[in-house]
């Protein structure tokens, strides 16, 4: 059942809009676009909510001097959703230099937000959460200081904030290019290892938003110069084979990649065969990687985790 699909990515809000965007959406049975509208109403209160501390925090990094970039969330959705509520986000994720990490943390922790995950191996990212008023679930937030895990690739975050354009009346906020905005968005899916269809979603809407702005050969280029271009052709091709009209849309600068350990049924977790989720699963740990290198970091990071999960099983 279709509305099982959106239900299982918590995609009501993309659905609703897009729907309602191309004048399809009375075309669907009333009870779909009812809840719908219920979903994507509930969406909207959480969204708000998390624009305004998402504002309130981009004011204290502005008044402290500390430059950050807005990652996907309620500026994403505006930009290339059109709308606040088009796409539904839990949490907020920001960008800061490596150097700055420190005093951006004590400023995300001065506001409240002082329940900490402890910090993986090579990661890339630090979480802050604080529960809210009448919520079960906490707020997050996530400071990145990279987008993948040390030693899995020769990315050059540099670039990103090179061609980072100026955010509202701001100095120290900025907002990724529209270029860095996919390269974002494509490592997202790929990291989440395009489980839900919501990475499928932000994928085809940057496709169609941006058109022929979408410099593929470029991409091509730069994700060879920074050992990610394995990863690029893993999610485009899964990205197209699932959806492929994309080819008459925008085709691929590369022939399509076997999705053989992927398939429609990881999307739908219950459904999934083991086997096959093993191996695909494996492929994002070792196997996407561009170099030997690479592959020995990320073999060293599966023994860590299945470590870990080793010692709390104990524990």
């Amino acid at each position: 059942m279709i509305l099982d699909d959106v239900e299982r990515s918590s995609i009501h809000s993309q659905v609703y809009h897009l729907l309602k965007e191309r004048g399809l959406l009375q075309q669907t049975p009333l009870f779909f676009q009812q809840e719908l509208k219920k979903k994507c109403q509930e969406a909207l209160f959480q969204s708000i909510y998390i624009k305004s501390q998402t504002e309130h925090i981009l004011k204290v990094f502005e008044q402290e001097e500390i430059e950050v970039i807005p990652l996907k969330g309620v500026t994403f959705a505006e930009k290339y959703f059109g709308h606040l509520s088009a796409r539904g986000t839990s949490d907020i994720d920001l960008l800061v230099h490596s150097q700055d990490m420190e005093r951006a943390s004590a400023c995300i922790r001065e506001l409240g937000y002082t329940i900490e995950e402890e910090l993986k191996p090579l990661h890339f990212h630090q979480c802050f959460s604080k529960f809210l008023p009448g919520s079960p679930l906490p707020l997050t937030i996530e400071l990145h200081w990279n987008l993948l895990k040390e030693g899995t690739s020769d990315l050059n975050i540099h670039s990103f904030w090179e061609q980072a354009e100026p955010y509202k009346e701001y100095s120290y906020v900025k907002t990724l290019s529209d270029y860095h905005t996919f390269y974002l968005i494509y490592l997202h899916g790929w990291r989440s290892k395009m489980i839900s269809l919501k990475y499928f979603l932000d994928i085809m809407q940057l496709i169609d938003v941006l058109g022929d702005r979408l410099d593929y050969t470029k991409l091509v280029e730069e994700t060879k110069q920074h050992k990610t271009y394995t990863r690029l052709a893993r999610t485009l091709s899964i990205q197209y084979s699932l959806f492929p009209f994309l080819h008459e849309v925008k085709p691929l600068p590369f022939e399509q990649k076997s999705t053989l350990w992927w398939h429609e049924d990881t999307i739908k977790k219950a459904n999934a065969k083991v086997f096959t989720s093993y191996f695909h699963s494996l492929l994002y740990d070792f196997g996407d990687f561009d170099t030997l290198k690479h592959r020995f970091t990320g073999l060293y990071l599966i023994f860590l985790r299945a470590n870990r999960f080793l010692r709390k099983k104990i524990e």
